[in-house]
């Protein structure tokens, strides 16, 4: 099966990024280790994070990429491939997984949408943010400790 993605040099995109074993809360459980991989590829490989929320065991991501560039799957592979290193190599794997080397953290493929437009873009950052009451976590986003929505209020009250 061939995969496609739709790439657009400087495009913005919304993400949905699953660990494997979607019973798991490995991505709050080691939150310190997510967040210094994602400052790592940031660095080396810059992008603007519009929204982030982390889930016990997913997350959401709208990320805006530099004039020129499309090249969001590589951050996304030296994200997961950085967090996955830092963690002691426990995980049950597959037979399959264990003959390729690969680690049981992640599902290979993570989910992408390019946002078309302000409504789009507004849509995604309000899913992203609300997310956590979503799937029953909070009922009041201020008490989810693993979002960008403490920033984008911080910058909402600033513009005021």
């Amino acid at each position: 099966m061939q995969y496609r993605r739709y790439y657009v040099e400087g495009g913005c995109y919304f993400f949905t990024v699953n660990l494997l074993q979607r019973d798991k809360t490995l991505l709050v459980d080691h939150i310190d280790l997510l967040r210094s991989s994602v400052r790592w590829v940031k660095k080396r490989y810059p992008f603007q994070i519009d929204a982030w929320v982390v889930m016990p065991d997913h997350m959401h991501a709208v990320w805006t990429l530099p004039e020129g560039d499309s090249d969001y799957s590589s951050r996304w592979c030296e994200i997961k491939k950085r967090f996955s290193k830092s963690l002691s190599n426990q995980e049950p794997r597959s037979d399959v997984r264990l003959r390729k080397g690969e680690r049981g953290i992640w599902q290979r493929r993570f989910w992408e949408h390019t946002i078309r437009d302000a409504d789009d873009f507004n849509r995604h950052i309000d899913y992203v943010h609300l997310n956590p009451i979503k799937h029953g976590l909070v009922t009041d986003l201020k008490d989810w400790p693993y979002s960008s929505y403490h920033r984008w209020l911080r910058h909402q009250k600033n513009a005021k």
